[in-house]
């Protein structure tokens, strides 16, 4: 397996030698690296060469990467089924260059673009419908990015007289309680309430 795989990214890559920075087998899978403003000439190149027979795109998705310059991994995942492999492609691109969409190639990354801009932030150019797919209109910033903080001052709620799902400062709406968490089949040790009579007359109390 690993052997054509090996065949396949050097088919690739030797193809296009300005387009492709790199490919690797690794655990049974090819990854070709790629620069991100010809994503499209490889995409139909994979889709349509004899070789490579990726009819399908399954996925575009993200990685975050704080450190490095071009901080984020634009992902693509192909499928052949006429030769039974899988092809990942990455391109790398950073807060402000946006990556080609692939919408020409692959209908269906429609969707995929949204949800990576949702997330990541990241921007796809030639999207004619790039806006929040998963987050609600007005959310701030970008869920998935390494620098995004876990905890915040708002909290979530849905509006009837808006429509929509809101944004709103935490509030607590009373004071603060003493919840007993103690198990009702190991029984009390003191009397619960509404259970006094049963108490009167001579019912068992834990």
């Amino acid at each position: 397996m690993n052997g054509a795989l090996n065949e396949l990214g050097d088919h690739i890559a030797t193809s296009l030698p300005d387009v492709v920075t790199g490919f690797e087998v690794r655990l049974g899978e090819l990854t070709v690296n790629a620069h991100a403003e010809n994503i499209i000439r490889l995409l139909k190149f994979l889709r349509d060469n004899d070789a490579c027979q990726c009819q399908q795109l399954i996925d575009v998705c993200g990685a975050d990467y704080p450190n490095r310059p071009l901080r984020f991994d634009v992902v693509y995942h192909l499928l052949s089924l006429t030769q039974n492999r899988r092809v990942r492609v990455k391109v790398q691109t950073d807060e402000d260059t946006p990556v080609p969409s692939v919408i020409e190639v692959f209908g269906s990354a429609s969707w995929f673009e949204r949800e990576c801009w949702d997330l990541y932030g990241v921007m796809f150019t030639g999207h004619l419908d790039l806006r929040r797919i998963l987050t609600d209109y007005g959310f701030q910033g970008f869920p998935l990015r390494k620098d995004f903080p876990l905890t915040g001052y708002v909290e979530v709620r849905y509006s009837e007289e808006q429509k929509r799902v809101v944004y709103e400062p935490v509030s607590l709406m009373q004071e603060l309680r003493n919840f007993d968490f103690m198990s009702p089949w190991e029984g009390a040790r003191y009397i619960l309430p509404g259970d006094e009579k049963a108490a009167g007359e001579g019912g068992k109390q834990g």
